[in-house]
């Protein structure tokens, strides 16, 4: 591919920055965000108290059941911290540790910080005492405890932020908080001319943690125990960025029943639709029927879809092909996904039938070959997916299912195939460039639809297209145009 640099197709269009203006702009943007911040805008951990007299092994055990690291120690009118820096020194002291008690450890009389102060004020007192963290106080009470650590986290990493606030949220509102910041750490991301994939992969890690946390805070620990939430699709293969539409599913372990399964699910689903998570078109979430069933429900649902005949089948099946654990027993998504690989053994002629999905929409040798030109169609949209994203992906799936490829993200599945001599090395270096350029494409096309206010989807406008992104968008759709006539000789599609 030429005229454009297919993995950071978002600044297409104009120069690409040198090293040292790269650099220097995010290090302006991190200064300003520190000179500018207040305590209270940074990541807080959430203060865990002990008494005195409790012994370290008995505190140890509570912060451990707790997930700390240290304690606030109340000593009668005294308070101190605990860390594990303190344990050390404990053990030093040659005594049993379940016979020395935390006030004889603790640091008393520690450094604090009020919740209106400058964040740099903050980081200045850390450095000036050697201390690693501080208390934070507003209007006289403790509302939480500042490490050195979560500091530059939040300066320089806001995705370590969002990921920390998801794991110690308590309730569903303090989740939906961390959620909604995500799109933002995508904004400062692209903007700063990260390359598509890392952002994805990012936002794909952040987007697991807020969904397990959630299941955790609305699904009993009984029914978590016996059942395993995955999702799928673009968000199981770690490709989707901008939220778009949900796609997930609970198993259950077979025998397994409880009570208040739907009032659960709809929970959880409905939480997700107010963090800014869309439903799906097609209704495949957990708080439907079809996409929460046990073992051998989804076994049933499974054989239909590779052999029956109802219609949604193939995408049903193309969808769950795609899924990775997120909460609860991963061996029950094993379970089904080796009884998948034994149903498809030797059938060749499914392979088949399951890649003549490529065909499902148009993209023929058509208008989009005089892309950069656009002779007066400036008003002209396409669709990414269906024209470019969906048979790439597509097929690069049925092929990793012919082959038995376990990967699950489609620039992995394309490397294992290379590696394995199923795809040569040309196709497919420029099948991953392609699909970068296209996610790359439709990142900033929903980045300018929410600066629109336009709910974000696949259908660009050409005219907001520069000439590099238009003739980048055109070869990336002549590299998949040239991989599904490759699949319908492997495929023989021309005869089905």
């Amino acid at each position: 591919m030429s005229g454009t640099d297919p993995r950071n197709p978002s600044k297409a269009g104009s120069p690409p920055p040198g090293r040292a203006d790269f650099v220097g702009g995010r290090e302006r943007r991190e200064f300003i965000s520190l000179m500018t911040a207040r305590v209270r805008d940074a990541p807080l951990r959430k203060p865990f108290f002990a008494e005195g007299g409790t012994d370290l092994v008995t505190l140890c055990r509570d912060l451990k059941a707790h997930g700390r690291t240290g304690a606030l120690v109340r000593d009668g009118e005294r308070l101190g911290i605990f860390t594990t820096t303190d344990l050390r020194d404990a053990l030093a002291l040659g005594r049993p540790p379940e016979t020395v008690a935390v006030r004889e450890v603790a640091i008393f009389e520690p450094l604090s910080v009020s919740a209106d102060d400058e964040l740099f004020e903050a980081l200045i007192v850390m450095l000036r005492h050697g201390f690693h963290r501080v208390i934070v106080r507003e209007k006289g009470e403790i509302t939480g405890v500042l490490t050195q650590l979560d500091l530059m986290a939040y300066v320089a990493n806001h995705s370590q932020l969002i990921a920390l606030e998801a794991a110690q949220a308590d309730t569903i509102a303090e989740l939906g908080a961390a959620a909604r910041q995500i799109d933002g750490m995508i904004r400062l991301l692209s903007e700063d001319g990260v390359r598509v994939e890392i952002i994805a992969g990012l936002v794909g890690g952040l987007n697991r943690r807020i969904f397990e946390r959630l299941w955790t805070l609305v699904a009993p620990e009984t029914l978590r125990a016996n059942s395993c939430l995955v999702v799928m699709g673009s968000e199981g293969r770690g490709e989707q960025i901008i939220k778009t539409d949900q796609d997930n599913a609970l198993i259950l372990r077979d025998g397994f029943a409880f009570d208040g399964l739907e009032a659960v699910t709809e929970t959880f689903t409905a939480a997700l639709i107010d963090f800014g998570y869309p439903p799906c078109p097609g209704g495949i979430m957990v708080n439907r029927p079809l996409w929460r069933q046990p073992v051998g429900g989804f076994r049933a649902a499974l054989r239909d879809w590779t052999h029956g005949s109802a219609p949604e089948g193939p995408m049903n099946l193309a969808i769950f092909l795609d899924a990775a654990a997120v909460a609860g027993d991963a061996a029950l998504l094993d379970e089904l996904e080796t009884y998948l690989r034994g149903l498809l053994a030797g059938s060749d002629a499914f392979f088949a039938r399951f890649a003549a999905a490529i065909e499902q929409f148009g993209g023929g040798g058509g208008w989009w070959r005089r892309l950069p030109g656009l002779s007066g169609r400036e008003a002209a949209e396409i669709d990414l997916k269906k024209l470019g994203i969906f048979p790439l992906v597509h097929g690069v799936r049925t092929l990793a299912l012919q082959y038995g490829v376990t990967g699950l993200g489609t620039a992995e599945r394309i490397a294992a195939l290379s590696a394995a001599g199923r795809i040569d090395a040309p196709l497919a270096r420029d099948l991953v460039d392609a699909l970068h350029l296209l996610m790359g494409l439709k990142l900033g096309n929903n980045l300018r639809q929410l600066d629109a206010g336009r709910a974000p989807d696949n259908a660009v406008r050409l005219s907001e297209l520069g000439t590099l992104d238009r003739e980048a968008l055109r070869e990336a759709l002549a590299i998949v145009r040239r991989f599904k006539d490759w699949l319908r000789s492997h495929y023989r599609l021309d005869a089905l």
